[in-house]
C-alpha cells in the first residue's frame, strides 16, 4: 500500500505532457500534442526529455514534410543498432588440406537474379545502414555469421515516436502511420517489423491558438491536416502553452549553465594561481583545479538541434541529476489494471451518453464531421476510467467525464465553416443571425457548451 500511495503522489507531481503521456501508455493509445509555431521546437525536444527521465523510454523523431517517403519513414522509426563486435581473427590451421584451403578462398556465387527480383536488398530499414542499391554479400574470406548474431542485429522500432508536422506528411505515409498505430507492426519489403509492449506514438502540431479551427484553446489541433481515420485514432490532443513552459527542458539548460559556470570559476582560479609570488602555491592550485575538473560530472556538448535517434539526450547530466525515479513498466500495468476495476454507475453512464448525444447534435459541428464516432466514445468511457486510476478512485465521477470530453473531441470536431451548412438554415433561420451565433467558436467552444446544457448528476 505505501508503493502505490508513492505511486500516486509521483503521478499528482507530473506536469501535463507527462501526464498525457502516461495516460496514453496506460490506455495504450496514443496522442495529439500541438503548440505555437515558434515554441515547435522546444516542445519536441522537452517530450523527448518526458520519455526519457518520466519513463525510461528511448524516442526518436520523425520530421514529416510533403516530400517524407515510406522508406523515410519505416528508417526513422527505429532505434540506431549497436556497433557490431570486432571481428576474431583466427589463424589458418597449417593442417588444414590444400583442397579445404582453396575451398575457404573461393568466392561465392552471386545472388540469384530472381532474389533480387524479389527486392531481399531493398528493404526500407537495409536503406538507413547501408547505401542504396548495395548488395550484402558475402566475399572470400568473410567469416559466416550465425543466427544469434543475426537476430541480435535487428533494427529495433523505439518506444515512443514524435512525429513532427505530421499533418504535412503525404497521405500515404499518414496511412503507414494508421496501420502501425492499429497493428502495432509495420510491414517493410523484406521484414515485419513488430512494435514493443510499452509503445507511444505522437503527433507534435504546430497550430496557432488563434486560428479557427482551434478554437482558441488550441483542442481542434488535428480537424485539417491529418487523414480522418487516423485522426480519429488518436486517443486525446492537448494544447501546450508557451507560457507554461518546459520544465525537463529548463532544468537541463540550468544544468548547462551550473556546469558552465563551475567551469569558469576554475578556470579563473587556474588563471589566478600565476598571480601569486609563491610559485609552489600556484602550481598547487592548479594541481587542484585540474583534480576537481576530473572529479565533476562533465555533461555532453551542447546539441545544435534535437535530431538525434540516441536513447539518452545527455547521458551525463541524467546519470549526476538526483532526479525522481522513472514510472517503470510495472507502474503502468498496475495503473492500467486499476483502471479495468473501475467501476461507474447507472446515473454517470447516462450522464455520459447524454454528452455524446449533445456533441454529435450540436450546431456548430458539421454535418459529417467525424465528432461523436463510436472510436471516441470508447476512448471517452477508457479515458474516464483512467483518471479514475490516477486519482485513486475505484468509481467515475461527472467531473472526470467533463475532463475526459474536453480532451477527447476537440481534435475529433470540424466546426461550421459557413453559415449556409447550419442546420437549422434550411428550416428557415436567418443567415446573419446565424452567422454571428457562430462567429469565434471553435471546438472548444462546442464542448463547453455541451457541458453546460448537459445537466450532471447529483
Amino acid at each position: 500500500m505505501a508503493d502505490e500511495q508513492q505511486l500516486l503522489r509521483r503521478v499528482h507531481g507530473l506536469g501535463d505532457l507527462d501526464l498525457a503521456a502516461l495516460l496514453c501508455l496506460v490506455g495504450r493509445e496514443h496522442c495529439v500534442v500541438s503548440t505555437s509555431p515558434d515554441a515547435l521546437d522546444a516542445l519536441t525536444r522537452e517530450l523527448r526529455l518526458v520519455a526519457e527521465r518520466t519513463f525510461d523510454l528511448p524516442s526518436v523523431l520523425v520530421d514529416c514534410t510533403p516530400r517524407t517517403t515510406l522508406d523515410d519513414l519505416a528508417a526513422a522509426i527505429q532505434l540506431p543498432l549497436p556497433p557490431p563486435p570486432p571481428p576474431s581473427s583466427k589463424p589458418q590451421s597449417p593442417l588444414l588440406s590444400p583442397a579445404a584451403a582453396a575451398a575457404t578462398t573461393t568466392p561465392r556465387a552471386s545472388p540469384s537474379p530472381l532474389l533480387r527480383r524479389r527486392g531481399t536488398d531493398s528493404s526500407y530499414f537495409h536503406a538507413r545502414h547501408g547505401s542504396h542499391g548495395t548488395s550484402h554479400t558475402l566475399t572470400a574470406g568473410t567469416p559466416a555469421i550465425s543466427p544469434h548474431t543475426q537476430t541480435q542485429q535487428q533494427p529495433r522500432i523505439a518506444n515512443v515516436i514524435l512525429a513532427r508536422n505530421l499533418d504535412r506528411a503525404p497521405k500515404d505515409v499518414q496511412v503507414q502511420c494508421l496501420e502501425l498505430l492499429r497493428t502495432r507492426r509495420i510491414l517493410t519489403r523484406s521484414s515485419v517489423q513488430a512494435a514493443p509492449r510499452q509503445f507511444l506514438f505522437v503527433a507534435v502540431l504546430a497550430r496557432s491558438p488563434s486560428s479557427s479551427d482551434v478554437g482558441g484553446g488550441g483542442g481542434g489541433v488535428a480537424a485539417s491536416g491529418l487523414v480522418p481515420h487516423l485522426n480519429d485514432l488518436f486517443y486525446v490532443s492537448h494544447w501546450h502553452d508557451p507560457d507554461d513552459g518546459f520544465p525537463h527542458l529548463e532544468e537541463e539548460e540550468d544544468d548547462y549553465d551550473d556546469y558552465d559556470d563551475e567551469q569558469q570559476q576554475q578556470r579563473s582560479g587556474f588563471a589566478g594561481g600565476y598571480d601569486r609570488d609563491d610559485g609552489e602555491t600556484a602550481s598547487l592550485d592548479s594541481t587542484s583545479s585540474i583534480v576537481r575538473r576530473s572529479a565533476t560530472s562533465m555533461p555532453s556538448p551542447r546539441p545544435d538541434n534535437c535530431k538525434t535517434d540516441t536513447h539518452s539526450l545527455h547521458p551525463s547530466l541524467s546519470a549526476s541529476s538526483a532526479s525522481p525515479t522513472p514510472i517503470s513498466e510495472s507502474d503502468i500495468a498496475y495503473l492500467a489494471q486499476q483502471a479495468r476495476s473501475v467501476r461507474v454507475h447507472v446515473d454517470v453512464l447516462r450522464y455520459q451518453m447524454n454528452v455524446v448525444s449533445f456533441v454529435r447534435t450540436h450546431r456548430a459541428v458539421a454535418a459529417g464531421g467525424g465528432s461523436a464516432t463510436p472510436a471516441a466514445t470508447r476512448h471517452l468511457a477508457q479515458l474516464a476510467r483512467c483518471l479514475a486510476a490516477l486519482h485513486g478512485l475505484a468509481y467515475v465521477t461527472p467531473s472526470l467525464v467533463a475532463l475526459a470530453a474536453r480532451k477527447v473531441y476537440p481534435h475529433r470536431i470540424r466546426v461550421v465553416t459557413s453559415p449556409d451548412r447550419e442546420r437549422s438554415v434550411q428550416w428557415g433561420s436567418d443567415r446573419a443571425a446565424v452567422e454571428a451565433l457562430l462567429e469565434g467558436v471553435g471546438p472548444d467552444e462546442v464542448v463547453d457548451d455541451v457541458l453546460a446544457m448537459v445537466a450532471a448528476p447529483l
